[in-house]
């Protein structure tokens, strides 16, 4: 069964500034990659499709594809995880998630769906896919 991360993004307070933020990184890159300290004890779980979702200001909105997940030493000697994600953005359906730490893992059962193209809902606005959601009516 696939298995999903899902992690804060910080720095970040709309997916439009996440995605520019994509757009630049990913210039003639296959993949991009966030480093964490923890490494994921399900990692073939999360191999077999999973994504790393994105909390950005209290709302999952979006999730990368997860290529796959390296054990990195950092200069202090501490070992790390690197994931490697597609620079594809998937919006997916806004639901509240409180701040934590690091990373949890999420459930494919428990993952937002992604929103459907031609729906008009990908195009929204942050602010209205938050206030949408949050009425229930996404």
């Amino acid at each position: 069964m696939t298995l999903n991360l899902v992690k804060l993004c910080v720095g970040v307070s709309e997916l439009s500034e996440l995605e520019r933020w994509i757009a630049d990184a990913a210039a003639g890159r296959d993949t991009l990659d966030h480093v964490t300290r923890m490494f994921p004890k399900r990692r073939d779980e999360i191999l077999k499709g999973g994504s790393l979702y994105w909390v950005i200001r209290g709302m999952i909105l979006c999730r990368q594809p997860i290529v796959d997940l390296e054990k990195v030493v950092g200069g202090d000697g501490i070992e790390r995880c690197r994931i490697m994600f597609a620079p594809k953005i998937i919006p997916v359906r806004p639901v509240p998630r409180r701040a934590f730490q690091g990373w949890r893992y999420l459930e494919a059962a428990d993952s937002p769906p992604d929103l459907a193209k031609g729906t008009g809902k990908a195009g929204l606005s942050d602010k209205m896919r938050r206030e949408l959601a949050e009425l229930g009516l996404l």
